[in-house]
């Protein structure tokens, strides 16, 4: 987006990101190259980040950097900007999570992720919860801003694809989704659970997208329910436009979340979520409004509300139009971007 409004933006990274898959105007990909030398066990990442950092800052100009995740990519772009000397660069840090939840506070790495957040120029958050999180952890002192994550609504808009619906459910079917990580804080064992329970009393279907380390177990709990006909596994999918569109529901029962980028997508996409009511999900969730949140660990709870939604098609509607209404008004590209051109811009000056 920032490329479309005429600023240059350079990605470094080891992969390119899976959405970076097309030319976009002023966007340009640097991949970071680690050596593979025996003497280290370890490949040297946040090393060879940071010298990439140095070479693309003092060919192209860089005016700041901009680092996702804590560790290692703060880290990384503060030994940039000490090796830049006079030619300072500021640095711009933003946490989505993990970083600070789960290996932010593991002992390897606390103290060197509380001397990261110390050195940034400017801390934002991707949720108020995020932000509370950290100062409760890191300090109180830390100076955060929380800017919400976004959504883009005209890439993530109602109108099903119909054709490919009909390859998953018929019309009278219910078409329940679920992306994640397959790691155990998504409960994705307790997404089966609900869908189990919600397949008794009318038939559905469900879609599981995405790999990760519980996926194997998943997939017997499925087998072991006689669900294998109604629950399709689609692996790792690099556009998830298309599932939104089609999915009736939404099903998030997260140990938790910073945020919960894949509610605001389904959101946006005119798709009632059912997510746990943990972390940054009360921040786009107004239960019983846009969507429903429900108790983490009550599967009962979750069924419930979705069977209430999918019996009564004018609750549904009100609820399908409230939840891309809050994507739009609160969640849009054009209502978050100028906080982080805001951010931008006093650094720069």
């Amino acid at each position: 987006e920032l490329g479309r409004q005429g600023h240059v933006v350079h990605f470094i990274s080891y992969r390119r990101p899976f959405r970076l898959n097309r030319l976009y105007p002023g966007v340009y990909f640097h991949q970071v190259d680690v050596s593979q030398y025996p003497l280290f066990e370890y490949p040297p990442y946040s090393l060879a980040l940071a010298s990439k950092i140095v070479e693309i800052a003092r060919r192209e100009g860089l005016d700041l950097v901009h680092a996702h995740y804590a560790i290692p990519h703060t880290v990384s772009a503060w030994m940039s900007r000490e090796m830049l000397g006079g030619d300072r660069l500021p640095v711009v840090s933003t946490l989505h999570g993990t970083d600070i939840t789960l290996v932010g506070q593991e002992p390897g790495y606390l103290e060197v992720t509380r001397f990261a957040l110390r050195q940034t120029d400017a801390l934002t958050a991707v949720s108020r919860f995020l932000c509370n999180e950290t100062r409760h952890v890191f300090g109180t002192e830390l100076d955060l801003r929380c800017i919400h994550n976004f959504v883009d609504p005209e890439e993530f808009k109602p109108g099903c694809n119909r054709e490919l619906r009909a390859r998953f459910a018929s019309c009278e079917e219910p078409l329940l989704l679920h992306i994640s990580n397959f790691r155990p804080v998504k409960r994705v064992p307790e997404v089966v659970e609900i869908f189990r329970r919600v397949n008794e009393r009318t038939p559905a279907r469900l879609l599981l997208a995405g790999n990760g380390p519980e996926k194997a177990g998943v997939r017997e709990l499925v087998r072991s329910h006689g669900l294998c006909e109604r629950v399709v596994f689609l692996g790792n999918q690099e556009s998830i436009v298309d599932l939104m569109s089609i999915a009736d529901l939404f099903v998030l029962p997260s140990e938790t979340e910073s945020f919960g980028l894949a509610a605001l997508e389904a959101m946006s996409s005119g798709v009632p979520v059912l997510a746990s009511r943990v972390g940054g999900l009360p921040e786009l969730v107004d239960s019983g409004h846009n969507s429903w949140l429900c108790s983490p660990g009550e599967p009962g709870e979750f069924s419930e509300r979705a069977l209430e939604l999918l019996s009564d098609e004018e609750a549904y509607g009100r609820m399908s139009r409230r939840a891309r209404e809050t994507a739009v008004d609160r969640f849009s590209i054009e209502r978050v971007i100028p906080q982080y051109m805001e951010v931008y811009e006093a650094l720069v000056s």
